[in-house]
């Protein structure tokens, strides 16, 4: 809850402490989140094999491979809508049990129909995992300690980037295609097994008669400007990723940079800098309030877009820095502006949320794959750096409302 002691001074005095334990608390968030959402973006490494597989355009599998962000969109507005009366443990347990059955059958998906079906099943199962966590977070986290633990849940998320594309093309190009998905379901079922032993078991804070729909609560979500605003600045944010990282895959395994599989999958390597940075979102939130900490990130992802039009792998290397340091730490901070920002229904609304973000995803792989299939990489980045302006100009209405007598805590 950073925001607090940085826009609403009067109420920062009445914050507790830190609980103790921080640094184990999060490392066990962020250890979740990367095995929740590892399969994510994991595949974007072996994206030019898969298009080789299934005989493909570059926009085609990028869809496909994306597709897990349709699935992701509805679980996030139906778990959100949902999260009033499921079991956080139980539903975070069986999401990732669920998550390694079509992880694995991507295995010996015969088509590239077969291939998006599954991935949008595994959306579904990752996004009900990532929405009841960040619920979790949410209510049981003190205002002290909320800002940091959303950005370590986030750091978790980028870790998984990074890893998860190291892995994936180490995996495909050691032993195949196939063994890498057997690889990453049974990551998915080492993060039901660490949920399993680390997550208490808690009722959803509102399991008291509700005097609101669900739906009449998203409304109302969607009223405020300040949450909207955030909405959309998810989405903006995963259009601009999506745009960046899926397909400059296909800008460095052609010429002039004519990078391999392996050589391909040390180039995620950009993310290490991410997640050492991310870490640090709830810090610069509460110093400087969230909307010059997202102004900040979006003009250094900006700052990132002409070098990735340059010809030299180093400089395309430090764009690609620049864009990941950028988004990443700007979702983080979008992030916990939600939980904070909604005063009641925090499901409801982190749900939200992560429909926008997954969404402008999908909306990402496919208009900036037809303008990279149509116009060539330049138009790509371009329509990236579009995404970036509107999330800043959105950013100027993240303001926080003083809290209602009525408004639980």
């Amino acid at each position: 809850m950073a925001d607090i002691a940085a826009q609403m001074k009067s109420e920062a005095a009445a914050m507790p402490n830190h609980s103790p334990g921080v640094v184990l608390r999060s490392l066990i968030i962020g250890l979740t989140a990367f095995l929740t959402v590892v399969d994510l973006f994991a595949t974007q490494a072996i994206l030019p094999s898969l298009t080789r597989h299934y005989n493909v355009t570059p926009a085609a599998m990028g869809i496909a491979v994306n597709a897990s962000t349709i699935g992701m969109a509805a679980a996030g507005l139906v778990v959100g809508f949902l999260s009033p009366h499921i079991d956080r443990r139980l539903g975070i347990l069986v999401s990732l049990v669920m998550l390694a059955f079509p992880t694995a059958s991507l295995a010996i998906a015969p088509n590239l129909t077969t291939f998006t079906l599954l991935r949008i099943v595994q959306g579904l199962c990752m996004a009900s995992a990532f929405a009841l966590t960040l619920a979790y977070l949410g209510e049981q986290c003190s205002a002290a300690d909320a800002g940091g633990a959303f950005a370590a849940y986030i750091t978790g998320n980028v870790a998984s980037n990074l890893v998860g594309r190291l892995v994936s093309a180490a995996m495909a190009d050691t032993f195949g295609l196939a063994s890498n998905f057997y690889f990453f379901a049974l990551l998915n079922l080492a993060g039901a097994v660490l949920v399993y032993f680390t997550i208490a078991r808690v009722q959803p804070m509102h399991t008291m008669p509700t005097v609101q729909s669900p739906f009449a609560a998203s409304l109302a979500h969607w009223r405020n400007p300040a949450l909207s605003s955030a909405f959309a600045i998810g989405f903006c944010i995963l259009f601009a990723f999506i745009g960046t990282f899926t397909f400059v895959n296909f800008v460095l395994v052609r010429p002039p940079l004519s990078l391999g599989r392996m050589d391909l999958g040390f180039v995620y390597l950009v993310f290490a800098p991410s997640v050492v940075t991310t870490l640090l979102a709830g810090t610069a939130v509460a110093r400087f309030g969230t909307r010059r900490a997202i102004w900040s990130a979006l003009a250094l992802a900006a700052l990132g877009l002409p070098l990735m039009l340059s010809s030299h792998l180093a400089e395309v290397l430090a764009g690609m820095v620049l864009i990941g340091v950028g988004t990443f730490f700007a979702q983080a901070c979008a992030t916990g502006f939600v939980g904070l920002a909604a005063r009641d229904y925090r499901g409801i609304a982190s749900g939200t949320y992560l429909a926008c973000y997954f969404l402008g995803g999908l909306a990402g792989s496919a208009v900036l794959g037809l303008l990279f299939d149509r116009f060539g990489w330049p138009a790509c980045v371009a329509g990236v750096g579009a995404a970036l302006c509107v999330a800043a100009l959105l950013a100027a209405r993240l303001r926080l409302d003083p809290p209602s007598a009525s408004s639980p805590a």
